[in-house]
């Protein structure tokens, strides 16, 4: 029998990962989501990560929500969401969900993969038992696991998934081979075999963890230098003069990694009796980015009464749709109650989407052509706004600017 693999969840990791895959392997796409199954049966990405050509040149893949059409596999990789709760907890449900789904197709001999990220452990201490009592097969002995973070960047089309170096891992020597040999027919940058399925799981959480510590000093840097008249991008220029010097830049994080990631990691810290002490620091500080920018606008508007706003970008980051956890809906949330009039503007973010998640309205930019404003945010670098003659839609002198990502690098607006 041939190598026939299954993906399951045709998310951003999912779907560029089904697509490779699919070149080269009978391949089945699987997704709960009918309308996803099919908009991607007609050639259409919602996600924009991959194109309608790209989905074409995949000769051996096959998209379903149909159960019976992942039967016939011997290798499942699992790329599902693993969000946190209204409390900070990672919410494992859909993860779980999945895992009792493909343990009840499990044949002997099959292989699972797990690239969803979660804390070290997670892997064979929580999904493995669901695996074997679904399956009624014996671990390591009549199926097998590992665990391959993803490392997808949502938006950029240079760092696309077969030229990110991948970390691989087995739950036995001979099977850890196997899944790097397997990897390696797409990934064109290489792989890295981790010595266990652990040490996969918690190089993936500290990575993210090692990003949002980094900007969370910055952040703080950039509060305390506001506070001393200084500008932080130039002292971060002058700094990154030296070598050795990390060129994080401040700003709103979000998303469904840096944002989510190391309460991961301090959920299973807990657990083992240890309090962080930087990691969950690190989170509050980027997380009350939100009310500085709020602050800084509300301190320096003349207007007090009848503000109109324009907030540019939706999205938790550049150039993608994406809007899970994006704190620009923080900042909307606290200036609205000022009792500003706030237009939301996005080329990328789904109307409805935003409208459902966030209940807020996302207007036409031919609509923001017509009007002027007491404040404008540019929230997001996306590169439709970079050309932007920002001062056309500025009501007078006093407007305030405030040019979140620093994009325009204009002395005249705010920034962190």
């Amino acid at each position: 029998m041939g190598t026939n693999i299954s993906i399951i969840g045709l998310g951003y990791v999912g779907l560029p990962l089904a697509v490779e895959f699919g070149k080269q392997y009978n391949t089945v796409g699987f997704d709960v989501n009918k309308n996803r199954i099919k908009d991607l049966k007609i050639g259409f990405d919602n996600t924009a990560e991959v194109s309608k050509r790209k989905l074409s040149s995949s000769i051996k893949l096959k998209f379903s929500s149909n159960i019976k059409d992942i039967s016939k596999s011997n290798i499942y990789i699992i790329a599902v969401p693993t969000p946190i709760d209204n409390r900070n907890k990672p919410d494992l449900s859909i993860l779980f969900s999945v895992s009792k789904m493909v343990g009840s197709q499990l044949n002997k001999g099959d292989v699972v993969i797990y690239e969803s990220t979660v804390y070290p452990g997670c892997t064979e201490e929580d999904c493995v038992p669901i695996l074997e009592k679904e399956s009624k097969l014996k671990y390591n002995k009549d199926f097998f696991c590992g665990y391959s973070p993803e490392r997808i960047n949502p938006g950029d089309k240079k760092r696309t998934v077969t030229n990110i170096l991948k970390i691989t891992s087995g739950s036995t020597p001979k099977i850890a081979d196997k899944i790097d040999r397997l990897y390696k027919t797409i990934i064109k940058a290489g792989t890295h075999k981790a010595e266990s399925i652990k040490v996969a799981e918690a190089a993936k959480i500290i990575e993210n963890c090692q990003r949002d510590i980094n900007i969370a000093f910055v952040n703080e840097l950039s509060i305390l230098f506001n506070k001393m008249n200084i500008d932080t991008y130039q002292v971060l220029k002058a700094a990154e003069t030296k070598w050795n010097f990390l060129p994080f830049k401040p700003g709103l994080v979000g998303g469904h990694c840096i944002g989510v990631d190391p309460f991961y990691l301090t959920y299973k810290a807990k657990q083992i009796g240890y309090d962080s002490k930087i990691i969950l620091s690190g989170r509050k500080l980027n997380n009350s980015m939100s009310k500085e920018i709020s602050k800084r606008i509300s301190k320096r508007l003349k207007e007090k009464n009848n503000v109109k706003g324009l907030i540019l970008g939706a999205t938790f980051k550049e150039d993608c749709p994406d809007i899970r956890n994006s704190k620009v809906f923080d900042v909307h949330k606290e200036l609205r109650k000022n009792n500003y009039d706030i237009d939301f503007y996005d080329p990328y973010a789904s109307k409805d989407e935003v409208k459902e998640h966030y209940n807020v309205s996302l207007i036409e930019f031919s609509k923001v052509k017509k009007k002027k404003y007491n404040f404008i945010i540019i929230a997001v670098a996306h590169h439709e706004f970079i050309n932007l003659d920002i001062d056309i839609y500025c009501k007078n002198k006093n407007t305030v600017v405030f040019d979140v990502r620093n994009i325009f690098d204009n002395k005249k607006y705010l920034s962190l």
